[in-house]
């Protein structure tokens, strides 16, 4: 599995909430400007990278080129805005969330193993 295109409207972001009532959602918030972000988008997508199945949709957020949206995201789960920032949703609020250093392959592998084949 690889990272989705990022999503860049409001529409796109209350449409992946909505449906986080039946799916749990993963959300990268990530900075194209930032060397801190880069280092999480390699953990994140090595570990998808090594997944064959998994029981939750993933979007991901570019925050500069899209703050509007990753500012709606913060305020519709009550969440500090962070970046890099990983925000698992299910039933409409986070259940984890990790953000800087502490995205790692093993940090998504404790956090999320159980809902990933690999």
């Amino acid at each position: 599995m690889e990272l989705p295109s990022p999503i860049s409207t409001i529409e796109q972001w209350e449409a992946a909430y909505s449906a986080a009532a039946t799916e749990p959602l993963l959300i990268f918030k990530h900075s194209t400007q930032c060397s801190i972000s880069s280092g999480a988008h390699e953990e994140l997508s090595n570990w998808l990278e090594d997944a064959t199945k998994l029981s939750f949709k993933v979007i991901m957020v570019l925050v500069p080129e899209s703050r509007p949206v990753s500012n709606a995201i913060s305020e519709q789960l009550g969440m500090k805005h962070e970046s890099p920032q990983l925000l698992f949703v299910q039933n409409g609020s986070v259940s984890w969330h990790a953000s800087h250093w502490r995205i790692t392959y093993s940090s998504l592998d404790e956090h999320l193993g159980t809902h990933c084949e690999k």
